[in-house]
């Protein structure tokens, strides 16, 4: 099963991939503020043309889907970021040249930390990266058939069919939402998404319970319960929620760089500064402070964010992509503009005199990193299931992500020059509600309190081993997604609890959890494509 894995066929079909699914996730996060994960279909996609081209194996399959996924990542950190200035100030002036400055420049630190980050995460806390998983079994009951095919392709047939009425056709709903939590302002519901039950599955009763304890004491804690009894006014309300979620995480990314990664610094990055030892690189990284540093000056020089600032997105991209590993391998969901907006507001404090369009450049550079490293990262959990070289998975990333990048200048630019910038927000055309969000919080955390015990507590929890992260993302998160990820870890619980020889059914549920995502999530790219050409065309 070993065999070639970076091919010269493979990176030619990475890059065409890569090329149409940048296009697609550019279009459809400005048009429908979301953005499925790729890695199923291109997975998929990967194994119908190299299997059809004879002589594959899996890893080969899985080099070539890593350079078409990372682009996808790249182009949702731009899209849920940078069109904020446009929102802003409809009239403000980008460049080409900043905009492939900033886009490379997080695509280069993403490239720096996958390689600095990928043992820690994948290897020494194994974390579950529910998608690679589940990439990892779709390609192997893919390639054995028999009983696992049978159920990884069933299911995945039940999702799509189910994904298809629900998205294309309008025959099912997309949400449920309570009219009794609404009224406080809490989106309580039910998500009818097939995918995010999987996921839940996948991750299991533990991240997914705590989770969901963390929308439990946004929505019913703070948002009806502070309301109810006049805690707070619907306005506090909401700002303390939003405020504690992000503190959680901000404290979380900072307990995983005191417990995790400082004091594995000189493994983790002596890559950086040793000729002869890598530590737990894959690959010599002697040139990375090189590259920081011109990245530094660019930013300052090109882009007219500052010294000052420029030096703080690159320092805050290690503690953004520690924070985005950890959030995708715990939940499957990686909210790179929350990353973005963290670095965002530290370097406001900074420089209190920097512009808008400067601010919502930081963002940027770390959306980009950590939507890279977040996506890539599930790739590479596939990888070290399959055995596959993680150099050769490094290279390909790096290929697909510097396309991907010019990809999505490219496009972006397109769309405003086709529909102007006053398109950018507008609901009928390209809502882009992350970018939204982003350009709403470059004026400061809500509620500073809230946003400080949230920080302090998260670094508690998690030097006592509480899956912290989660828990912030339950309170930010709205509630209707965490319910139904939730059925998914009760599923599993139930399975696992109650259901005679529930080893082997439970590898199965993961087979056919496999298959819903791979079947929601190449229904929800395939739809891309179309909007993206209908938007072209029309």
């Amino acid at each position: 099963m070993e065999g070639k894995q970076l091919t010269l066929r493979g990176m030619v079909i990475g890059v065409i991939g890569c090329i149409i699914i940048t296009c697609s996730s550019m279009f459809i996060a400005l048009k429908l503020s979301s953005l499925p994960w790729p890695i199923m279909f291109v997975a998929l996609f990967s194994m119908v043309l190299l299997k059809a081209m004879g002589n594959t194996n899996l890893n080969e399959i899985n080099v070539a889907q890593t350079a078409m996924s990372a682009g996808a990542m790249v182009a949702g950190g731009i899209a849920f970021t940078v069109p904020g200035i446009y929102i802003m100030n409809p009239n403000a002036t980008v460049s080409a040249l900043q905009l492939t400055v900033i886009t490379l420049g997080g695509v280069i630190l993403g490239l720096i930390f996958t390689a600095l980050i990928r043992k820690y995460f994948i290897e020494t806390e194994a974390l579950p990266y529910p998608m690679g998983e589940a990439c990892a079994d779709t390609l192997v009951a893919g390639d054995e058939g028999g009983k696992k095919g049978g159920l990884l392709f069933g299911s995945l047939a039940v999702a799509g069919v189910f994904a298809v009425l629900r998205d294309w056709f309008k025959i099912i709903p997309t949400t449920w939402f309570s009219k009794t939590m609404m009224k406080y302002g809490s989106y309580g519901g039910f998500y009818f998404s097939p995918m995010l039950i999987a996921i839940g599955y996948i991750i299991g009763p533990v991240f997914i319970g705590v989770w969901f304890l963390g929308a439990c004491i946004g929505d019913f804690g703070i948002l009806m319960g502070g309301q109810k009894f006049g805690f707070f006014t619907a306005i506090e309300a909401a700002n303390i929620k939003q405020s504690l979620g992000i503190g959680l995480m901000v404290g979380t990314g900072i307990g995983i760089l005191l417990k995790g990664i400082l004091p594995k610094a000189k493994s983790m990055f002596g890559a950086m500064f040793s000729k002869d030892n890598i530590g737990d690189s894959i690959l010599s990284m002697r040139w990375a402070p090189f590259a920081m540093v011109i990245l530094a000056a660019v930013f300052t020089v090109v882009c007219n964010m500052g010294v000052i600032p420029s030096i703080i997105t690159i320092l805050g991209v290690w503690l953004a992509t520690a924070m985005s590993a950890q959030c995708v391998g715990q939940t499957g969901v990686n909210p790179m503009e929350i990353f973005g907006i963290i670095i965002l507001l530290a370097a406001k404090c900074v420089s209190v005199s920097m512009g808008q369009s400067e601010a919502i450049f930081v963002a940027a550079v770390v959306a980009v990193a950590c939507g890279l490293v977040g996506d890539v990262m599930n790739d590479f959990k596939a990888g070290y299931i399959l055995h596959t070289d993680p150099k050769a998975q490094w290279i390909s990333e790096a290929i697909g992500g510097i396309v991907g990048a010019f990809v999505s200048v490219i496009v972006l630019l397109v769309i405003i020059k086709a529909y102007g910038p006053y398109a950018i927000g507008d609901p009928q055309l390209f809502p882009a509600a992350q970018a939204g969000a982003v350009a709403a919080m470059a004026g400061g955390i809500s509620n500073m309190p809230a946003f400080l015990i949230g920080m302090v507590a998260a670094v508690i929890l998690y030097w006592m081993k509480f899956p912290v992260m989660t828990l912030g993302l339950g309170v930010y998160l709205p509630f209707y997604m965490s319910v139904t990820a939730f059925v998914g870890g009760a599923l599993r619980f139930c399975v696992e609890k109650f259901a005679p020889g529930y080893e082997e059914k439970t590898k199965n549920g993961e087979i056919i959890a496999a298959g819903v995502l791979g079947g929601e999530g190449v229904v929800g790219v395939v739809i891309a494509l179309i909007l993206a050409v209908q938007i072209i065309a029309g």
